[in-house]
């Protein structure tokens, strides 16, 4: 399958008073923030006249904006949709459409300044983002200092994700144990969660891999499962929290706005330039090409 550029589809709209007048929204995760961001840019600087204003509200947000108030182009995920959220979709007339745009290592991380965490099992997180409170409680050797935790807030697909990995058996209704921890700090700004972990070597937090590779003179990432998040091991799927990114749109949306059409294609041709300067790893050449289908079956290409 040869992916189709903007130019090829035809409905590049540089220099036309369409172009000029309408806009592109798109809102959504904050991991995906900084990818769509940087691909906005590009899609600017390259000539598009209008618009493009992306929201970091997290997944949640971004899919109620989607599919509750209809107020979104795009949203932004984190996380793959979920049933309630489609049904959403459906009552205002929207059919979502998944595209992969890329891979994340989820990154757990904590200050330059601790010198007793460099490797944590599955087992150990659950203990770290729950009960525990000492570090002490974890592993003897360690200080008997209280952990301060750093978490995303409840709306993002971050923490819908580590929720799932680390508390795997979590029933439906049930509390969510990181938010019974003791010392807890939530945001859905990334930019917050960093500041707090690099402000004590006895805290900890997680968020996308981008905000880690951002910060390494004052962040750390540690080792899950003895496996450092890297190029090199999310390839291969051995990072046990590798995740994958999404954007998502409707067909009647991409048909009556042409502009949003072609930044999506736009998107998919040069995500993979941008990718890696982001901070986050390519998706494989089957799930991009995926997207790529699924993005001429809903322009009728």
């Amino acid at each position: 399958f040869k992916q189709k550029t903007a130019y090829e589809i035809g409905v590049r709209l540089v220099g036309s008073e369409m172009c000029i007048r309408d806009s592109i929204v798109a809102a959504g995760s904050s991991t995906v923030f900084p990818l769509a961001e940087a691909v906005a840019l590009r899609y600017s600087d390259e000539g598009f006249a209008g618009q493009v204003t992306i929201d970091s509200v997290g997944t949640g947000g971004g899919f109620e904006r989607f599919c509750e108030t209809g107020e979104t182009d795009i949203a932004n995920a984190s996380r793959a949709i979920n049933e309630e959220e489609v049904a959403a979709c459906e009552v205002i007339g929207r059919t979502p459409i998944e595209f992969r745009v890329g891979t994340d290592a989820l990154a757990v991380v904590v200050s330059v300044e601790n010198d007793f965490v460099a490797d944590l099992t599955l087992e150990q997180l659950a203990l770290i983002f729950s009960t525990a409170e000492n570090w002490s409680d974890v592993e003897a050797s360690w200080p008997a200092e209280p952990i301060q935790r750093y978490i995303p807030g409840t709306d993002s697909g971050t923490y819908d994700y580590f929720t799932e990995e680390v508390f795997p058996d979590l029933e439906d209704g049930a509390a969510n144990p990181q938010l019974e921890a003791s010392g807890l700090n939530q945001s859905e700004d990334d930019n917050v969660l960093v500041q707090g972990v690099a402000g004590s070597p006895y805290a900890i937090g997680y968020f996308g891999y981008a905000y880690a590779s951002e910060n390494t003179d004052t962040l750390r990432p540690v080792m899950i499962e003895g496996v450092e998040p890297n190029a090199a091991s999310v390839e291969a799927n051995e990072y046990p929290l590798a995740r994958p990114l999404f954007i998502y749109s409707d067909a009647t949306i991409l048909t009556e706005k042409p502009q949003v059409a072609d930044f999506i294609n736009f998107f998919l041709t040069y995500v993979n330039e941008e990718i890696d300067a982001v901070g986050y790893f390519p998706a494989s050449d089957e799930a991009l090409g995926g997207s790529a289908c699924a993005f001429v079956a809903a322009v009728g290409e």
